[in-house]
């Protein structure tokens, strides 16, 4: 059964490490995270974006494969269900298709809007029992067409968002989507600190973790990350473990065209890749 992120955050802030939000792109993807997880026994938070989940046909499809696995597969640890940058009307089809967290997205409007339509978002997800995370600043990179270059959140306007009873806090602390460039300067941890200042308790999260060094990861978790999201480098394992996989010829060998073995390398390098970054998140075991 799905669950809100909320307890597992609460107990990643309190313990002082991170639930990682993997994001799914199909069977494979879903199928390998949660697996891990459960053989790790670690709580996870399955990302979806509105652009995966148009891939994968529809909210309800996404909803209908996740709970279906979580009973096939006798998964017992937490599993949140997390529409990752939703916009406003994306947020509602979440809710509707049965979700059990929703991101609004509203860091590309004026304060006062951002603050208008997630206030509306907060009543329906208490309502339901989901958990809601918030962005302010906007996160660099490329993400869903919008291209920004790793901004810092203004830690007054994350204090007014936090106020108005938001989950869990996503803040622009000089972090980006997908690769990082060579002249990166670095994650802003001056501008963590000043955030978790305004904000106290609220579990923060942190976009764009591939490619961040593994020593400024630990350091945001040490100062109230409690959430780190992975796409990026669960993509890349996939595409590489593929390659390799055709390159040696092996979909010429036998029944190596047959899709189950064609795509079974890159779910075993998604595999890996999850068990590495749970392991540096520190989550691992903590759904025992």
């Amino acid at each position: 059964m799905l669950v809100s992120a909320k307890e597992m955050l609460e107990k990643a802030r309190d313990g002082k490490y991170a639930v990682g939000q993997f994001n799914i792109n199909n069977l494979e993807w879903t199928k390998s995270i949660l697996l891990t997880a459960q053989e790790l026994k670690s709580p996870v938070i399955l990302g979806v974006s509105e652009g995966a989940g148009k891939y994968m046909t529809g909210y309800k499809t996404v909803v209908g494969m996740v709970n279906g696995m979580i009973e096939e597969l006798g998964i017992t640890v937490p599993v949140a269900l997390h529409l990752d940058h939703g916009s406003y009307e994306g947020c509602l089809a979440c809710v509707e298709a049965g979700f059990s967290s929703i991101m609004f997205d509203g860091s590309h409007y004026p304060i006062e809007e951002n603050i208008q339509k997630t206030t509306e978002l907060i009543k329906i997800a208490n309502e339901k029992g989901m958990s809601l995370e918030a962005e302010v600043g906007s996160i660099g990179g490329e993400e869903d067409g919008v291209i920004g270059k790793g901004e810092c959140a203004d830690p007054d306007e994350c204090k007014a968002v936090a106020d108005l009873g938001v989950t869990m806090l996503a803040a622009g602390i000089g972090n980006i989507h997908g690769k990082y460039p060579e002249n990166w300067e670095g994650l802003s941890f001056d501008t963590l600190a000043a955030i978790k200042e305004k904000v106290g308790d609220m579990p923060l999260v942190l976009h764009g973790g591939t490619g961040i060094p593994e020593d400024m990861i630990k350091k945001a978790i040490s100062l109230g990350v409690a959430k780190i999201n992975v796409n990026t480098e669960c993509q890349l394992a996939f595409a590489e473990a593929t390659r390799k996989y055709i390159e040696a010829g092996k979909d010429l060998e036998g029944k190596g065209f047959d899709p189950r073995k064609l795509l079974a390398p890159g779910a075993e390098a998604i595999k890996a890749t999850v068990k590495e970054k749970m392991e540096l998140f520190g989550s691992i075991g903590k759904a025992e």
